[in-house]
């Protein structure tokens, strides 16, 4: 018997190593030791009292709990140090400033090429290959990490999760998105920025965007940037969103954008901000920190592009298109993960092995090469291999249930039915319904594990 079917649901599930549902994760975070703490709570930018669910403690657990999914699911960190840690430096003497000053804030750059930037309510904030590439100066750049302080200084994914009463909250945007716009792709995507935790925390209201302009663009100014890194970077968003939309609907989708936010921010600048006018921009600056990353800009579009191509499933194309990218950035992590999911999704498996391994020796440190590496061995009938895959993957980011029941059916197939077992039953745990589920249910009652439940239970 095999627990596989191509493409059904269970390898939908296992190629996507970071998906979470809203409703778990919301639940369990929240219901986790310092994630609930009911009853009022002095808003820090407002300070009014307001009924508040989540505590700043539970605020930064889930902050480090979850914020390294989201982070792997967009091919992790960038591998260039230097523009990290300016990137970094940027947004932290902002920071400093803010209504919290006292979060563990962090900040970074993160290989996916779609366009956005977000923000986990312990101050875990990034920002991807796409937007960096459309920005125009630092001013611009602290803009784009202001607004997502002000998110995280507004408490804005505490109140949602309050308004939402937790438990009862529909599944996230991220994956309702992926499932009504990208159907089949999903299962392959496997963190190509359509799919993951950080995503499931940041579908604000229109509200929530203009006070986070508002605190975005006063945050700047009290940096010493001028104001009009607001403007330029509004301005870009909706250039840019009709020339290339499909790069920045996840943007929009989860960061509504409108002709009000926009004539309000030229409002305050030409007012409020009027004094600042005079500030710099620091173009000069940024465009040398992201001289390297601007050079594979031909490399970055053509990601993009085969994203797109993916999510038709025009795989020829997308092939094509990842190839070309490749040939300008041969060490390119992301472009060797999205060719190995590209081949993947064609039932390739040999080859996607091999891209999954070039992308394993390119980012050793970087934990997704490892689960695709791991599944397609397990399609090649290579379990011991896929097996140390999957346990270097849980070693580098521990937590995904996932990876358990793999593991656990690489040492069914390996003979070893006690740790097999054993790791269906910690699968179970997790994960009560859905085909994996029924799976390892099946096996632990076949063996004799456990009791199978009655009708009436």
């Amino acid at each position: 018997m095999t627990v596989i079917k191509q493409p059904g649901p269970a390898e939908k599930e296992a190629l996507s190593p970071h998906l979470v549902t809203r409703r778990r994760f919301l639940y369990l975070s929240a219901m986790s030791g310092a994630g609930l703490a009911a009853g009022c709570a002095v808003n820090p930018v407002t300070g009014e009292r307001q009924l508040m669910l989540m505590s700043e403690a539970g605020e930064v657990q889930i902050d480090r709990q979850y914020a390294p999914q989201q982070f792997s699911a967009d091919y992790g960190t960038l591998q260039d140090a230097a523009l990290n840690a300016y990137i970094d430096r940027t947004g932290r003497n902002i920071a400093a400033i803010t209504h919290r000053p006292q979060m563990p804030y962090s900040f970074r750059g993160v290989n996916a090429t779609y366009v956005n930037a977000y923000a986990f309510p312990g101050g875990s904030i990034a920002c991807t290959r796409g937007i960096l590439l459309s920005l125009d100066n630092e001013a611009e750049l602290a803009a784009l990490l202001g607004h997502e302080l002000g998110h995280v200084n507004a408490r804005h994914t505490a109140q949602q999760m309050t308004k939402s009463q937790i438990a009862n909250v529909l599944v996230g945007v991220g994956t309702a998105l992926v499932a009504a716009k990208w159907e089949d792709y999903a299962w392959a995507a496997s963190g190509l920025g359509a799919v993951g935790a950080g995503l499931l925390l940041a579908s604000y209201s229109r509200e929530n965007e203009r006070q986070a302009d508002d605190l975005g663009t006063e945050y700047m100014v009290k940096a010493g940037y001028n104001p009009q890194g607001m403007v330029g970077l509004m301005e870009m968003l909706n250039s840019l969103s009709k020339r290339k939309p499909n790069a920045i609907e996840m943007m929009f989708s989860t960061h509504p954008m409108s002709d009000e936010r926009y004539a309000t921010t030229v409002g305050q600048v030409q007012t409020e901000y009027a004094a600042a006018k005079n500030n710099p921009l620091y173009r000069e600056r940024y465009m040398d920190h992201t001289a390297r990353l601007r050079a594979i800009k031909p490399a970055v579009d053509a990601l993009q592009d085969g994203e797109k191509a993916m999510a038709e499933k025009r795989y020829d194309q997308a092939e094509s298109l990842f190839k070309r990218a490749l040939r300008t950035a041969p060490n390119d992590y992301a472009g060797m993960m999205m060719m190995a999911k590209c081949q993947l999704v064609q039932n390739k498996f040999g080859e996607a092995q091999r891209y999954a391994e070039t992308a394993k020796s390119v980012y050793p440190k970087e934990a997704q090469a490892y689960h695709v590496a791991g599944f397609a061995k397990l399609k090649n009938n290579r379990f011991s291999p896929a097996y140390r895959d999957f346990t270097a993957y849980e070693r580098l980011l521990p937590g995904n249930p996932n990876t358990t029941f793999y593991q656990g059916y690489c040492l069914e197939r390996m003979g070893q039915k006690q740790r097999a077992a054993s790791n269906y039953a910690k699968y179970l745990n997790a994960v009560q319904q859905g085909d994996q589920a029924k799976y390892a249910y099946g096996r632990l009652v076949e063996w004799g594990v456990i009791k199978p439940q009655k009708q009436s239970e």
